[in-house]
């Protein structure tokens, strides 16, 4: 990664949406500059895709929680199996396998504290493989919008 890769992330995680003739004129090079360097950055895999950032009180979904999960057996099968069911379920945003006391970390949006406790002993309980699990109420976030590269470390 260049300066001028640097600065086309930093232009498209800022504003996706930025046709290539903006992006272009913005980092002083010409379209076709532009363009090729996007194309790159894509088949490098650094631009994974482009996103809607979406109100998700909009979607009646206000409240977030995390819920830490700890599952049994522990094996690569059931692990892959409890993600795809859990990113299956319409009230889970992410997965997260983790490394410590808990196994997977999920994200999940919900129209209220009675839809997330439905969700809990429902959803989440009724799993054969999930031992345990605790959730915490997210009242508020906040996200970087724009990442960069970090120095390589030592």
């Amino acid at each position: 990664m260049d300066e001028l890769d640097s600065a086309i992330i930093r232009h498209l995680q800022t504003d996706a949406r930025l046709t290539n003739r903006e992006l272009a004129r913005r980092l002083g090079v010409a379209p076709s500059t532009a363009l090729e360097r996007v194309r790159l950055l894509r088949e490098r895999g650094v631009i994974k895709g482009y996103h809607a950032d979406i109100d998700l009180t909009a979607l009646n979904r206000p409240v977030e929680a995390f819920v830490a999960c700890r599952i049994r057996p522990l094996s690569r099968a059931v692990i892959d199996n409890f993600k795809a069911a859990l990113i299956a379920l319409p009230e889970v945003l992410a997965t997260y396998v983790c490394a410590g006391d808990d196994d997977f970390l999920v994200h999940v949006a919900v129209q209220d504290l009675e839809h997330l406790h439905e969700f809990l002993i429902d959803r989440l309980s009724e799993r054969r493989e999930v031992l345990s699990f605790r959730s915490s109420v997210i009242f508020e976030s906040t996200r970087n919008p724009v990442l960069t590269e970090l120095p390589p470390g030592r």
